[in-house]
């Protein structure tokens, strides 16, 4: 039952800024851990970054220091805000709730990021 919706995806160019939104129920936002996923066409689905219910967070070796995941249980929000992004950045961005190695809920529409001059 658990949905999700993102936003907050544009064209931007190399070196700057986005910050992403994710929504979804107060029961998964209290319950699991949420991440931010991504595909580009031809690629597998990889996990860009995640926080747990307490607050710790990892991050691909790709996006380290660059990009920062945020959650707010008041408002059932996760977010991604991306900054210094590079071509190789572009891909459409999932959220999605996690327990352990299960995946929770499904995927949504994804919110498109692209990143070119």
């Amino acid at each position: 039952q658990a949905h999700f919706v993102e936003s907050g995806g544009g064209l931007v160019q190399p070196g700057g800024s986005l910050r992403l939104s994710c929504a979804a129920s107060a029961s998964v936002f209290s319950t699991y851990a949420m991440g931010w996923y991504r595909q580009s066409p031809g690629k597998q689905r990889e996990l860009v970054a995640q926080i747990t219910t307490g607050g710790t967070t990892n991050y691909a070796d790709s996006v380290k220091g660059r990009f920062t995941i945020s959650r707010d249980n008041v408002k059932n929000m996760v977010y991604l805000q991306m900054n210094t992004l590079k071509p190789e950045d572009t891909a459409v961005y999932y959220c999605r709730a996690s327990y352990g190695s299960l995946l929770i809920g499904s995927w949504g529409q994804g919110t498109q990021v692209t990143v070119s001059s």
